[in-house]
């Protein structure tokens, strides 16, 4: 049996440093969100679950929210944007003691997989070691991409659109922009570099060429078009999300959850949907939520932060902020806000209800249009449930306030102190009947409508 090849240590730079003008945005483009996650969040994560460190960022001028998203990855400034092959440099310093390999990757390339970047460092550790692995693809429309000529001894340079033959722009093979370099070469290559194109910049893509100068081989790793798509403008924003959501929610029913209507489910990078999940239509996942395996969630709910626990029903039409924790067996209804409060096993908000700072005991039910009022204007205060209690419709419950375990509020109570275990709260005055009055005022009405028609 064949021992598989020693893969060197990889560390990475991600040039994060492009303004992004035609995003028409004064944040910066890597910053701009693909299912609630930055572009620079997604590469990040994919570096990160592939072990790849040190990474460094290359950034530019005044991008302290480029820096702050990367920490605690070290960031490097791009003062002036001379080019892919100057921005590299810019990571010299900080790589200079590193032996093994770099990988550079763009921080507006969010969909770059594991497995790529996985085909590329085998590629590197074969027997070949190839000083330098470019990551390639083969789009139905290669348009104005960089193109890879390959010759019999493997990748001989990278062309530039605008600096490509006719013949050359007949390649169909393009370049992503994303290598794999020895790291014992890289910093030579990219000194060598001259800005002999069209656009007077230090291309990054001549390392190739100047690598086959010095006798040293380079090959070509070919990916997928979806995934190594940059992103430059919000109508290619658009578009990365509609990948993403599509991808997502076949792999969200491939693990076992069942989507009414797929195409209006949105989700966020970091959700997690357990098995024998119903999700109705028009239901969005904000970042933060975990839900385990047989909840049942109704149309147009919102959730973000949020945990809903096995065999919990939520919705429709219901709010789950940050915090909101729905237990097992615990039902949350229709137009119903949960925020940072934890409804326990069995619990019931069904309708109409603000339930927030809050714990609702087991098997508690809260009527509607109960409200927690948990902010004062200065401070924000908790308010507990407890096992078993009942709570009237339309009740306030004014923060701090405890109800005791089976305690019961009438409809309409305004709850200002703590409810003993098993007691009821009341504060609404005493009902008055006045007979024949309803018919008496109808009477009177009706012969004002009719007056002032005269």
């Amino acid at each position: 049996m064949t021992a598989s090849p020693v893969q060197a240590p990889t560390a990475a730079i991600v040039l994060a440093a492009g303004i992004g003008s035609r995003m028409q945005s004064t944040l910066p483009k890597v910053m701009h969100a693909i299912a609630g996650r930055s572009m620079l969040g997604h590469v990040l994560g994919t570096l990160a679950g592939e072990k790849i460190t040190p990474v460094v960022v290359v950034i530019g001028p005044d991008m302290d929210v480029v820096a702050k998203a990367a920490a605690p990855h070290q960031c490097v400034t791009q003062k002036d944007r001379l080019g892919t092959a100057h921005a590299v440099l810019q990571a010299e310093k900080a790589l200079a003691a590193f032996a093994g390999d770099i990988l550079i990757v763009y921080g507006d390339t969010p969909f770059i997989s594991a497995e790529t970047l996985r085909k590329m460092r085998a590629a590197r550790a074969g027997t070949a070691r190839p000083a330098v692995v470019v990551l390639g693809f083969s789009p139905n429309d290669p348009g104005a991409y960089g193109r890879l000529i390959v010759g019999a001894n493997g990748l001989e340079r990278i062309v530039e659109f605008k600096d490509a033959s006719p013949a050359e722009r007949t390649v169909g093979l393009c370049n992503s922009g994303i290598m794999l370099v020895d790291a014992s070469v890289l910093w030579k290559l990219l000194a060598d570099v001259r800005p002999n194109n069209a656009k007077g910049e230090y291309y990054l893509t001549d390392i190739v060429a100047l690598a086959r100068a010095a006798g040293l081989s380079s090959v070509v790793v070919e990916g997928g078009e979806e995934e190594l798509m940059g992103i430059n403008s919000r109508v290619e924003l658009a578009e990365a999300e509609a990948i993403f959501q599509r991808a997502f929610r076949r792999k969200a029913m491939e693990n076992g959850a069942t989507l009414t209507a797929p195409e209006t489910v949105y989700f966020s990078a970091d959700t997690k949907i357990g098995r024998e999940v119903e999700i109705g239509p028009f239901v969005v996942f904000g970042p933060g939520v975990v839900v385990d395996d047989n909840v049942t969630i109704k149309g147009f709910c919102h959730f973000e932060g949020a945990h809903l626990s096995a065999g919990s029903i939520v919705g429709p039409y219901a709010r789950l902020r940050p915090g909101a924790d729905i237990g097992k067996d615990a039902h949350v209804g229709n137009f119903v806000e949960i925020k940072n409060a934890r409804l326990e096993e069995g619990a019931k908000v069904n309708h109409l209800s603000y339930v927030g700072d809050a714990r609702v005991g087991v098997k508690a039910n809260v009527g509607a249009g109960t409200i927690t009022a948990n902010y004062d204007g200065f401070t924000k205060s908790h308010t507990d449930i407890g096992a078993g209690a009942h709570i009237g419709s339309n009740t306030v419950l004014v923060a701090p306030v405890t109800v005791g375990d089976g305690a019961m509020t009438g409809a309409g109570a305004v709850v200002r102190t703590d409810v003993p275990k098993d007691a009821l709260a009341i504060n609404a005055g005493r009902q008055e009947i006045k007979e024949g009055f309803a018919a008496t005022y109808r009477t009177l009405k009706q012969a004002a409508k009719e007056k002032a028609k005269k």
